[in-house]
């Protein structure tokens, strides 16, 4: 029996990373999703938050499958501090305004992992971490925000954890991977049930 495939649905440099770094052979194939709207329309019906992570990873995930034969992987990943959502800031100045609002606070970052077959969800994953930034200065924000660039843009936290931003926080509770916007022992743990890959 044939492997089945293996295709991610998301453009995002750090989960193909981590599927590369774990020695996974796959695709990469996106479809445009209107994130905005799917968040938006799950806040206007009081949804909860962890669910609008779980809506937007299946969505990706739904759009490809339809079009392709495999196991398709959709991933989101939503940023909660004091029960407020956060998207990715849209400018370095509002990185900068965003970090000094999470300074000495904690957040959660709320995963989720759906694997598609044939254009229905076969598989779904749930992560959620628990972050806290360290009280720095003004001067290593200032710092950090001119050595990292607008790279920190594609994160809705507004830092690489598996880079410099490592380096802002004081205390963390989860999963590294889960942490980085993929949950992937799970996911692996799934992928050998399925014989996609060698178990």
């Amino acid at each position: 029996m044939m492997a089945p495939p293996i295709i991610l649905a998301s453009g995002s440099a750090i989960r193909r990373q981590i599927m590369e770094g774990a020695g996974l052979d796959f695709e990469v194939i996106t479809k445009p999703v209107d994130e905005g709207a799917i968040k938006d329309s799950m806040l206007a019906e009081s949804s909860r938050l962890r669910d609008i992570a779980d809506a937007l990873a299946e969505t990706k995930a739904m759009r490809v499958s339809r079009s392709v034969t495999g196991l398709v992987i959709g991933a989101d990943q939503i940023m909660v501090m004091e029960d407020k959502l956060y998207d990715k800031p849209t400018s370095m100045e509002e990185a900068r305004e965003r970090l000094l609002s999470m300074r000495g606070k904690t957040h959660y970052l709320m995963g989720a992992v759906v694997i598609c077959e044939n254009g229905l969800p076969v598989w779904r994953h749930m992560a959620k971490t628990k972050l806290t930034m360290r009280e720095f200065s003004e001067a290593f924000l200032d710092h950090y925000l001119k050595e990292e660039g607008e790279q920190i843009l594609s994160s809705v936290g507004a830092y690489r954890f598996e880079g410099r931003g490592a380096q802002l926080f004081s205390h963390v509770e989860g999963d590294f991977f889960s942490i980085l916007g993929l949950s992937l022992l799970p996911v692996l743990d799934y992928l050998r049930t399925r014989g996609a890959i060698l178990s």
